[in-house]
């Protein structure tokens, strides 16, 4: 049988590819099937013998523990507020930094500081300067009387919206250069028409800009919420969950059920569940920003 070049090249190009395939399949794929797995069985690593299928169960306990709720709870508010915050002064400093000039671009540099540093080291940082006993910002602000005697990290009703504050720090200036990135590829005759045709500034920014950076902010908001929905880094070395499961997330409740408790079952149930919730949260993104986009285009 003689095959066509173009045959020849597609299998060829099927062959190139089959090894970086079959290595996204082993570290992707191969740990979401036993994660699917373990998720039906009642299975503790100390107690290996008793490992007994239960189908449903770990999920129905997912959804009834008060706990567990409370963590469902706190991830949904931790990346609705902290990523629209970052949406809003992302957005602000994407259009200050539009102007070329080289003031803009020293301000950008040290702009993505933030960004560099990991999670982790950040939520040290920040515990350090919120501790009530020892740290710089918590000390004047407890002598000035501004939130609890115990610290701002150590009170149940400030300790969440202070992890969503040092979220923003960080990640506000990887949001501004997303959106900075699609400002600069907005074409310049469109905008240069609007301020020919008498335009505010206000308008163009509603009528032309917004419109065309749809798919800038559908990128970067989706990129931050599934980001931010997975958070753990920070509330590991700030409040490890706490005060009173006050700050406790998914990923946080997952891995205590995973590395403290050996619960792999229950444990793999929870990560499945996050990562439910992340493909529905980017499915609604996507549709309300193609709803958003017909409504002013009309298309």
């Amino acid at each position: 049988m003689r095959y066509s070049f173009s045959d020849r090249r597609r299998f060829f190009l099927f062959f190139m590819a089959a090894p970086a395939v079959l290595y996204v399949a082993a570290i992707g794929l191969w740990p979401l099937g036993q994660g699917i797995w373990y998720s039906f069985y009642r299975y503790n690593l100390l107690r290996p013998a008793r490992t007994k299928f239960v189908g449903f169960q770990n999920y129905i306990d997912i959804f009834s523990d008060p706990s567990t709720q409370k963590a469902i709870l706190n991830t949904f508010q931790f990346t609705i507020f902290s990523v629209g915050l970052q949406l809003v002064f992302g957005f602000g400093l994407a259009l200050l930094l539009w102007r070329d000039s080289r003031f803009n671009r020293i301000v950008l540099a040290f702009l993505l500081i933030p960004a560099t540093i990991t999670p982790l080291v950040v939520g040290l940082i920040f515990k350090a300067l919120l501790g009530a006993d020892y740290g710089l910002i918590g000390y004047f602000l407890s002598e000035a009387g501004i939130g609890p005697r115990s610290g701002l990290m150590t009170s149940g009703d400030t300790a969440l919206w202070m992890l969503i504050l040092i979220d923003c720090w960080e990640w506000t200036p990887l949001m501004a250069l997303i959106l900075l990135a699609g400002l600069k590829a907005l074409p310049n005759d469109v905008l240069e028409a609007g301020r020919v045709d008498g335009a505010t500034a206000w308008q163009r920014f509603r009528l032309l800009i917004l419109p065309l950076m749809l798919p800038s902010v559908f990128l970067a908001l989706t990129l931050r919420s599934m980001d931010a929905f997975r958070v753990f880094d920070t509330v590991f070395v700030t409040t490890g969950g706490g005060p009173d499961d006050a700050t406790n997330t998914l990923m946080m409740l997952g891995v205590k059920e995973g590395l403290q408790f050996f619960n792999v079952g229950y444990a793999s149930a929870v990560g499945n569940v996050t990562l439910l919730f992340i493909a529905l949260m980017a499915t609604v993104l996507m549709l309300v920003v193609r709803r958003a986009d017909v409504r002013i285009n009309g298309k």
